[in-house]
C-alpha cells in the first residue's frame, strides 16, 4: 500500500526562471524567500523541476540565501520520509538547516 499525502495535491508552484541554480541572484538586491507563505512548493517550467540535491553557493536562485535538499528526492514508493534542506550563507556552505517532511 502506497500513502500519498495531502501535500502531494495542494502546493504552490515557483516557476520562474531565477528560481534555477544557474541564475546568479544580483549583489546589490536583498532577495529573500521570507515573503513565501508556509507550505509545500514544487519547481516547474522555467524554474526546472526539482530542488537542488547539492550544495548551491550564496546569490543564486533568486535568494541570497541559496537553498538545497540535503540528499537524495524521494519516491512515491518511499512513501513519506524526512529530508533535511540546508541553506548558504556567503562566508560558509550551510547557515540554517530545516527538516522537511
Amino acid at each position: 500500500m502506497i500513502f500519498v499525502s495531502d501535500h502531494c495535491y495542494h502546493y504552490k508552484n515557483l516557476s520562474d526562471a531565477n528560481r534555477k541554480m544557474s541564475y546568479v541572484t544580483p549583489a546589490d538586491s536583498s532577495s529573500c524567500d521570507s515573503p513565501l507563505s508556509e507550505g509545500w512548493y514544487r519547481f516547474v517550467g522555467a524554474a526546472g523541476t526539482k530542488m537542488p540535491t547539492k550544495r548551491v553557493p550564496a546569490y543564486r536562485c533568486g535568494t541570497d540565501w541559496s537553498g538545497w535538499l540535503d540528499g537524495s528526492h524521494p519516491t512515491v514508493e518511499d512513501g513519506k520520509v524526512q529530508r533535511t534542506v540546508c541553506f548558504s550563507n556567503r562566508p560558509n556552505g550551510c547557515k540554517e538547516l530545516k527538516k522537511i517532511f
